[in-house]
């Protein structure tokens, strides 16, 4: 048999030699202003957004005496979420789930519906990427003057013009740390201490990582996040389907494509002047009209800058519009956008949504005010007495969940001739009597004895059952009684 020799050739080492790089090296994107019905209305959401982020810490809401008066708070020091009216405490945490999941399906809804719109118009990343954009904009000119001063070599004009512009990213990123840390802690005083420098260092810490991530992201890496570090553009592929609405080029009608002069006729070609403004206003640095992309977030900015050219040349808006999978091929100008909202996909999604937030609604319409926990004692898990009798003992945690102080009666059922007291920082209290003060945790230690007699099993069911003086809400926690087998 004639043997074959296999040539291998080192690729690392051809690159070398022909001084090519095995990866591109970034195209700084600096995307041209937008103006139209898309871009203001991402300016109104931008300001609805940052105002409730950088709002919502300031906002009160009486909840008594003693109680944080901060509308949205996250307790970490006494282990609880507030949310206006509603009070979260750890072992709720099933609560921040829920929300969690209702989120998640909403996002699955609308990206059903209206593909990256979440990507395009409310997303942190787009919302302060904008922003710094905007910011670079007004400190260094439009597109072609940035263009320009990045190729531009050092002068005190480009120093002075990068100092100011980063210095304003930073004092966004600064604001925007610093708001992020009021909803850990009483906002007004967390200000006060980070200003005279009473804070904790945790506080300054956290500000500071959160203005880096804020400078790094918003400003330096901007779609290089959405592009590479998130994960949503992989998993929306799961989502959409054919009739999903999203940014669209309607190439039957745009191609062929090519430069028009004034007066020249329109037959025998596409509506497309390949003019490059879509590409040139895309903050993602894509080409729309190559189809679905990965990369695009569906902004619509692309949509605002083909219309305007339309109008410019008389022809009718529309060559790039939000759309459908097959309305792309429809040549018609100006046609309606024809769509079914109603399909198996969103209607899964849509129940979904409504079970979670059904069964959301009622447990926390009828979520209990009381919550006890009993733990039996496990060394030793019984005791006995000079008199012959079986004594146990259990730790009773009762957890008042209301801003009022309140007593409850603790009994025990299941267990004939026994006897019980409790011990309450001090001697035995037998009257059975357990005060908690407002919105708080007190626990005692139970003691239950019976006679040997009738406890040949080894274990017997009983209950421990707390109950309030006023209101008669009672809380049943079953547990055992341990005696010799």
């Amino acid at each position: 048999m004639a043997s074959t020799s296999i040539e291998t050739v080192d690729v690392r080492a051809v690159n070398k030699k022909e001084n090519r790089s095995l990866y591109k090296k970034r195209e700084k994107i600096q995307p041209k202003k937008a103006t139209g019905t898309f871009r203001r209305l991402k300016w109104i959401i931008m300001g609805i957004t940052l105002a409730i982020y950088y709002i919502t810490p300031w906002i009160r809401w009486d909840r008594g005496v003693g109680a944080p008066d901060q509308a949205v708070l996250v307790d970490l020091d006494h282990g609880r979420f507030y949310f206006f009216f509603i009070e979260i405490w750890p072992q709720e945490v099933y609560y921040i789930t829920g929300i969690l999941i209702l989120a998640a399906l909403a996002l699955f809804l609308v990206t059903s519906l209206f593909g990256r719109a979440w990507c395009g118009y409310s997303c942190p990343q787009t919302v302060w990427t904008d922003l710094f954009i905007f910011v670079e904009r007004i400190v260094e000119g439009d597109r072609n003057a940035r263009l320009k001063l990045d190729k531009a070599p050092m002068s005190f004009s480009k120093f002075y013009k990068r100092f100011v512009k980063h210095s304003i990213w930073l004092i966004i990123g600064l604001l925007t740390g610093g708001a992020w840390v009021f909803y850990f802690a009483d906002a007004p005083s967390l200000l006060a201490d980070l200003v005279t420098g009473e804070a904790k260092t945790i506080a300054y810490s956290s500000v500071a990582v959160l203005t880096a991530t804020t400078y790094v992201f918003g400003g330096l890496m901007r779609e290089q996040v959405c592009t590479y570090m998130c994960p949503w553009p992989r998993i929306q592929g799961a989502m959409v389907d054919e009739e999903t609405i999203t940014v669209t080029y309607h190439g039957a009608r745009g191609e062929p494509r090519g430069p028009h002069k004034k007066n020249d006729p329109w037959e025998g070609r596409g509506h497309c002047i390949d003019c490059n403004q879509c590409v040139a206003v895309c903050p993602m640095g894509i080409d729309i009209r190559d189809g679905a992309q990965l990369e695009c977030i569906t902004c619509a900015l692309c949509i605002d800058a083909c219309d305007s050219v339309m109008d410019k040349i008389d022809l009718p808006r529309g060559l790039i519009s939000y759309d459908t999978h097959e309305g792309q091929f429809d040549k018609t100008p100006g046609k309606k956008l024809k769509v079914r909202f109603i399909r198996p996909r969103t209607i899964a999604y849509g129940i979904l949504l409504t079970v979670v937030g059904l069964i959301m609604l009622f447990t926390l319409l009828n979520r209990s005010v009381l919550d006890v926990n009993v733990i039996r004692d496990r060394n030793p898990l019984f005791v006995k007495l000079s008199d012959g009798q079986i004594r146990n003992g259990y730790t009773v945690k009762i957890l008042n969940k209301i801003h009022e102080n309140r007593r409850f009666h603790v009994t025990v059922e299941g267990l004939e001739n026994a006897s019980a007291w409790l011990q309450v920082e001090g001697p035995r209290k037998p009257e059975m009597i357990v005060p908690v003060p407002a919105d708080a945790l007190s626990s005692v230690k139970l003691f239950i004895s019976a006679p040997e007699k009738g406890l040949e099993k080894g274990s017997t069911d009983i209950a421990i059952v707390v109950k309030d003086l006023v209101s008669g809400e009672v809380e049943i926690q079953e547990t055992s009684f341990k005696g010799p087998k």
